[in-house]
């Protein structure tokens, strides 16, 4: 859950103009796709807002799409053409932080790692299960298959929370 130096600094230039408009900044996503590069910014209702049932609205993207198209053609911080998408995280919310890990203690996760965890056949980069707890530097998950892993944060490509349909 290593922040990129590109993501980093778009999130310092863009936080105060998502702020601005009443919502907080979930994550950030940069993709860089050859000549159009994709910039993806996620926001949630403020904390403060989350118990009265407040959602993200169409509006509340509009204005933040509005504001921070303004502030990043002032800071120009993008070589080159890019899209911008502005989106609340939705159900199967994509996780960028130990905070927002710790938000889901108990549900199911999906993760993308960097290096493979397990040992011989069950290595993979790829784990799905209960994130169990919060542990030094990362968090220990429970697959399906009964396996257990610690899985540091810096090892973290993506994490999504899976919806459970009840």
């Amino acid at each position: 859950m290593k922040l990129s130096t590109k993501v980093a600094e778009l999130t310092q230039i863009i936080e105060p103009a998502v702020i601005a408009c009443d919502v907080s900044l979930w994550g950030i996503e940069f993709v860089p796709q050859g000549r159009k590069s994709l910039l993806r910014i996620y926001i949630e209702t403020l904390p403060e807002d989350r118990h009265t049932g407040r959602q993200v609205t169409i509006e509340d993207c509009a204005s933040v799409t509005h504001q921070v198209s303004g502030v990043l053609d002032v800071h120009d911080p993008i070589a080159g053409e890019y899209m911008l998408e502005v989106s609340s995280p939705g159900l199967d919310r994509s996780l960028f932080s130990p905070e927002q890990l710790a938000m889901y203690v108990g549900e199911v996760v999906n993760l993308r790692l960097i290096h493979p965890i397990g040992e011989g056949n069950a290595k993979r980069r790829k784990v799905e299960g209960v994130l169990v707890s919060l542990i030094d530097h990362g968090i220990h998950i429970k697959t399906a298959d009964n396996l257990e892993f610690d899985v540091l944060f810096d090892n973290i490509d993506k994490a999504n929370l899976v919806y459970q349909f009840n």
